[in-house]
């Protein structure tokens, strides 16, 4: 997955400021306890963190972002 299309469905399912809120502040534990933000930066694909997003929010997530 695009980085590009990682933030839109970030944006889409959150909400453009809760999702940039959310990548900053909020510890997935699927993610080693990082952030969006500092998996990101830290290399992780952002496929898996996709999947850390919909796992921890899996009622949020609309099936068509799935």
């Amino acid at each position: 997955m695009r980085l590009t299309d990682f933030w839109a469905r970030l944006d889409q399912a959150f909400g453009r400021t809760y999702a940039r809120s959310m990548a900053a502040d909020h510890s997935f534990a699927e993610l080693g306890d990082r952030t969006i933000d500092r998996a990101i930066a830290d290399g992780i694909d952002t496929a898996t963190i996709w999947r850390a997003v919909v796992a921890a929010y899996p009622d949020r997530v609309p099936s068509r972002l799935r």
